[in-house]
C-alpha cells in the first residue's frame, strides 16, 4: 500500500504550486511563487471552498498521472478510509469515473477552447476533467456545486491565471446540449466517445469484430459488479472477479487428485484461496517475486481457516528457484497488460503504449518455461493472463509448446465438468476459443482472461 500521506485531504501544503517557475504572461515573464514561501491567503482561501471529497479526488489524480500510485492503491489509503461515508464514495466516483472517462472528456473540452490546440498544465486538465464528468455523468451532483469547486481546485493548485478559462468552459459544457446518437459510428468515434485509445479498439476489432469490441469498450465503463456465473457466493468464498475465479476452478479441476500445488505468481492470492477449497488434500504452495505483495497475500489468506495448509516462499518462477521439488499441479497467472480488467483498472488505458506486449511477452516466456521445470511428469499446468492480446497470450504457449516436451489439452471438458458439477450456473461455450479459455467483458461475466491447460509428457 501507498503511504498514505501523500494523498492531500483537508491540507493545503499538497496543493501549493511547486518550486519557483518561469510562466509567459502577457505583460513578459511572471515568477510564481516558490513553494518554500507557503501557500498564499488566496490558496488558503480556495481549499477551504472544496469539499474534502473533491480535494482528495484532485491530488489522487495528480499521483495517478504522475505515475506515483495505482488507484485501487490511493482509495484504499487510511486517509481516504477516514472521510465520512459519503465523501468516500464521491472521491472514489469520481477519481474512477474521471479515469474511465478522461479521453472523451478531453475531446468535448478541446471542442469549447479558445484555442483547442494549446496544451493546459496538467492540475488545470485535471479540474476541467472533473468538472466535465460531474456535469455529464453524475446527475445527482448540482451544476454549481461542480463547477464552483473545479475553479476553486485550479487556484488552490497554484493556477489562478486558469480560473477564468475554466469557468467559461464549464458554463459552455453545462449550457450545451447532449450529442445526438449516430446512426453509425467509425471505429475511432466510438472509442473516443467511451474513452479509449483509438490503437487499442482497432485492435480489439481485427481481433474480435466490431460487435465485440464495442461491447468490451462498454463493459469498461461501468463499475464492476458481482456477476452470476457460480452458483457458490458469500460465506467463506473469496470476494474476486468472476473471470479470475473461474481461472482458478479451470486450475483445481484440471488435476482433482493433485498432491502438490504451486501458485507461481499467486498475488493477491484469490485464485491460491480458490485451489486450496478446491483441493482440500493437497498441499498447496503460494509464491511471488514480490515479498512485500507475498506479505500482503499471506495476511488475505490467513482469514480463511481452509487456507491454513497454505505455505509461502518469495521465489521468481522464471529462474525456477525458491521452491523445492517437482509438482502435479502449476497455476502460472502470469504478470501482463490487464488490457482485460480496464473496468477496474481504468488507468491502464492512458499508461499502455504498443510495444509493453513485446516486453511483457519475453517476461512471461521466462515464467512459463521456468515453471514448466518444476512440473512433474503427466502433471499439468494452467497458464493465464488478464490480458486480451495475443501477444501475451496464444503467442506466448505457442513458442513454448513449440519447444517440446509439453501438450496442450483442450478446456472444453474441464468447463464441461465444472458445469455438470454445478460449479457453473451458467453455459460458457462461447468462452473456449481454440481449446483455450477466452472470456471477453461484456460478452461473458466478469473481466477478460485467457487460460490454457499444459500437460507434461
Amino acid at each position: 500500500m501507498k503511504d498514505d500521506s501523500k494523498v492531500g485531504v483537508g491540507k493545503p501544503k499538497h496543493l501549493k504550486p511547486g518550486g519557483a517557475k518561469v510562466v509567459a504572461g502577457k505583460a513578459g515573464a511572471v515568477r510564481k511563487r516558490p513553494a518554500s514561501a507557503g501557500p498564499t491567503a488566496s490558496v488558503e482561501a480556495a481549499v477551504a471552498k472544496i469539499t474534502p471529497a473533491r480535494l482528495a479526488a484532485f491530488e489522487i489524480l495528480k499521483l495517478v498521472g504522475e505515475n506515483k500510485g495505482h488507484s485501487d492503491e490511493l482509495l484504499h489509503s487510511a486517509r481516504v478510509d477516514g472521510l465520512s461515508p459519503e465523501d468516500r464514495h464521491l472521491t472514489t466516483a469520481l477519481v474512477m469515473g474521471v479515469l474511465r472517462w478522461q479521453i472523451a472528456l478531453d475531446a468535448r473540452v478541446r471542442g469549447l477552447l479558445q484555442r483547442p490546440e494549446q496544451r493546459l498544465a496538467e492540475p488545470v486538465s485535471i479540474a476541467l476533467r472533473m468538472g466535465a464528468f460531474q456535469l455529464l455523468h453524475l446527475e445527482r451532483i448540482p451544476a454549481h456545486a461542480a463547477l464552483s469547486e473545479s475553479v476553486e481546485l485550479c487556484r488552490a493548485a497554484g493556477e489562478p491565471h486558469a480560473t477564468g478559462m475554466v469557468n467559461a468552459v464549464l458554463r459552455k459544457l453545462a449550457a450545451a446540449q447532449k450529442p445526438g446518437v449516430r446512426i453509425h459510428e467509425s471505429v475511432a468515434a466510438f472509442a473516443e466517445r467511451l474513452g479509449h485509445p483509438r490503437w487499442i479498439v482497432e485492435r480489439w476489432v481485427a481481433a474480435y469484430g466490431r460487435d465485440v469490441a464495442l461491447k468490451i469498450c462498454e463493459a469498461d465503463q461501468q463499475e464492476p459488479v458481482e456477476g452470476t456465473m457460480f452458483a457458490e457466493r458469500g460465506g467463506d468464498w473469496p470476494v474476486m472477479d468472476d473471470g479470475s475465479r473461474l481461472v482458478g476452478e479451470i486450475a483445481a479441476a484440471a488435476m482433482p487428485g493433485a498432491k502438490r500445488v504451486w501458485d507461481c505468481c499467486a498475488a493477491p492470492g484469490g485464485k491460491t484461496l480458490v485451489l486450496a477449497k478446491r483441493l482440500g488434500g493437497a498441499e498447496v504452495v503460494a509464491s511471488d517475486v514480490s515479498a512485500k505483495r507475498l506479505a500482503q497475500t499471506e495476511a488475505r489468506l490467513r482469514r480463511y481457516a481452509y487456507a491454513e495448509r497454505v505455505e509461502f516462499a518469495v521465489a521468481d518462477a522464471a529462474q525456477a528457484k525458491g521452491v523445492a521439488g517437482e509438482f502435479d499441479l502449476i497455476l502460472c497467472d502470469v504478470p501482463c497488460s490487464g488490457t482485460g480488467t480496464m473496468a477496474g483498472n481504468p488507468e491502464i488505458r492512458h499508461r499502455l503504449k504498443v510495444e509493453e506486449f513485446a516486453r511483457q511477452a519475453e517476461r512471461q516466456r521466462a515464467i512459463l518455461t521456468g515453471a514448466l521445470k518444476r512440473l512433474a511428469p503427466g502433471g499439468r499446468l494452467v497458464y493465464s493472463t488478464c490480458s486480451l492480446e495475443a501477444e501475451e497470450c496464444e503467442g506466448v504457449v505457442d513458442a513454448v509448446v513449440g519447444a517440446g516436451g509439453v501438450v496442450r489439452v483442450p478446456v472444453d471438458g474441464v468447463i464441461a465438468q465444472l458445469a455438470e458439477n454445478g460449479v457453473l450456473s451458467g453455459e460458457m461455450g462461447s468462452a473456449v476459443r481454440d481449446g483455450a479459455l477466452r472470456t471477453l467483458p461484456g460478452v461473458h461475466g466478469g473481466d477478460g482472461f485467457y487460460a490454457v491447460i499444459l500437460e507434461r509428457v
